[in-house]
This record gives C-alpha cells, structure tokens and sequence, in this order.
C-alpha cells in the first residue's frame, strides 16, 4: 500500500530569474516586481471611470492602463492576498467584473534615450512621444510575441507579456538594445 503524502504548497519560479538587469547612458531593461496583474472587463453600457479604478489601484503613476474597450489593467509591485483581490473586485460590480492575471503575466521596463529607436526594431506601433504619450498603451507585437505597451514616462516603457514568452521576449529587446548598450 502506498503512503499518504502531502505535496507542499507551489511556489511559482520567477519567469526572469537570472536575466541580469542591461544598463547603458541610453538603454535600459529590468524585469519588474511579479506583484499583481488584475484584468478589469466592464459590462457592455455599464459605465466605469478610470478615476474609480485609479482610487482602488496602489496610486502609483499609470497602475490603471487600457487594454482595449471597456477593459483596464491594473498593475502593481507587491502581490494581493485573496481578501484583498475579493474586496477590489466586489468594489467594481456590478459595472464590471475582474480576473487576476498575477500568475500569468510579467512586466519589463525599457527605459533610456534611445528606448524609441530600440522598440522601433520590433514593433510597426508609432511608439514617439508626440502619437504615444505618457500614460497612453497599446497591445501589438513585438516580434512575433503579443505585448501590452505602456509609456510610463518620457522616455520609458513598461511591456506586459504573457508569462510563457516573458524569457523569449526578454532575449528580442537585450538583442535589440544591443547597439546602445555599447558604452
């Protein structure tokens, strides 16, 4: 007969483990905190302001960003606890209702002078200040891997990617940023 056994609790590797933050005068990337990742989804004709997401999000500058009609992220460095994820998502209904993506999705920041012209490598997204201001965000490819792109300051971006191309799309951009990261 077999033994009983308990199996202890999952813990998630961190997708990005070992990818070494890349600095230069012009370019850098790091991977983010894998805090919490919320994907708000309104219900057609019910309105919902972004101000009301904005006041339950962590009140760090764009931690609400669009990510198309009647749908919103929310984003943060420090992960929720189930009590935390029940009260929010009972705080937007019955307008809309919320998934928590934490698990599935990493953030990256791309950040520098030349953070444009790096992007511009692999993606058809206009993604110049004067088309694609800060807080605007967008969904496109980079490469051939879906990404939300988020322009968190003037010259600075946030990429969300799904978790299983978070390492392939981190190997695209440190190739892509590897003319500028020659000092």
């Amino acid at each position: 007969m077999s033994d009983f056994r308990i199996t202890p609790q999952i813990t998630l590797k961190t997708a990005l483990q070992g990818c070494t933050r890349l600095v230069s005068r012009t370019i850098t990337l790091e991977a983010l905190p894998e805090g919490h990742v919320l994907h708000v989804l309104g219900k057609p004709g019910e309105p919902l302001s972004m101000a009301r997401l904005e006041g339950l999000s962590d009140g760090t500058p764009h931690a609400v960003r669009a990510a198309g009609p009647g749908q919103w992220f929310i984003v943060g460095d420090r992960a929720k606890t189930h009590s935390e994820l029940a009260d929010l998502f009972a705080a937007i209904q019955p307008e809309a209702f919320g998934v928590d993506q934490s698990a599935g999705r990493i953030r990256i920041r791309a950040s520098g002078p030349m953070v444009e012209r790096m992007l511009a490598k692999g993606t058809a997204a206009d993604l110049s200040l004067s088309h694609f201001p800060i807080g605007y965000a967008t969904t496109t490819l980079i490469g051939h891997i879906a990404a939300h792109v988020t322009r968190v300051g003037a010259d600075a971006f946030e990429i969300m990617v799904l978790r299983g191309f978070a390492q392939s799309l981190w190997d695209d951009l440190a190739r892509m940023s590897g003319e500028f990261l020659e000092d």
